[in-house]
């Protein structure tokens, strides 16, 4: 379910069984393996600065510029290293806030998948 209205019907989806639709990852963002990502828009405020969703990404090491971002990890493990900041070991169970602007390296040691918060 994806929508963008506020008064839409309250609902519930199982995270670990969500069918997750394939997102391109800039090739430059690779430092190393072969990381697929996949997910899910789950919800989208009208003016398009809140999103929830499901994210997933396989092993590899990725770079990425961050978001204002609260996320909990469902399944996996992975490092985040943030530039300049710490080192965060992250898997199942695990509540992480990213901020806006964080320059991070992604080591996924093991296929990843979190439900997410974005504000933009």
């Amino acid at each position: 379910m994806t929508t963008n209205d506020q008064a839409a019907a309250s609902f519930a989806v199982h995270i670990p069984d969500a069918e997750l639709e394939a997102e391109p990852l800039d090739p430059a963002q690779i430092l190393s393996g072969e990381p697929v990502v996949t997910g899910k828009v789950l919800w989208e405020s009208a003016d398009g600065k809140q999103v929830r969703g499901i994210w997933q990404i396989t092993p590899g090491v990725v770079t990425d510029t961050e978001a204002n971002e609260l996320f909990v990890v469902v399944s996996g493990r992975a490092t985040v290293a943030v530039e300049g900041g710490a080192t965060l070991e992250i898997g199942p169970g695990d509540a992480c806030v990213l901020r806006e602007g964080d320059r991070t390296t992604w080591t996924v040691h093991e296929t990843l998948r979190k439900a997410y918060h974005i504000s933009l």
